[in-house]
């Protein structure tokens, strides 16, 4: 367990104030880099968020329950969200391997 960098693994303004209002307990990230180990929490406006979960995974493994958890209402949505947050040259690779973080707010 270690103290993390929020900015490594929470990508941008929007998504830690998402996570902070907890519209978001969960980030899918590209498996090429893993930001942070179950156990491990990170800091965000003065509340300690804990990682509870790292899952290895397809990107097309992902569900309406995932895209939830990210701030999407459904998984179509979600895959929309991707396409506009990456810019154009994204394409949704069902067999993309990807890194899923879940995270909760500590008390």
């Amino acid at each position: 367990m270690a103290e993390i960098d929020v900015d490594a693994l929470l990508p941008n303004g929007h998504v830690k104030q998402a996570v902070q209002d907890g519209e978001i307990t969960q980030l899918t990230r590209g498996a090429g880099t893993q930001y942070a180990e179950a156990g491990d929490t990170f800091q965000l406006e003065g509340d300690t968020f804990e990682v509870v979960e790292v899952e290895a995974r397809k990107l097309g493994d992902m569900t309406d329950a995932d895209a939830e958890r990210e701030g999407s209402p459904t998984l179509d949505a979600y895959k929309a969200r991707m396409k506009r947050a990456h810019g154009g040259n994204f394409e949704w690779d069902e067999d993309a391997d990807v890194l899923t973080y879940r995270f909760e707010r500590r008390e």
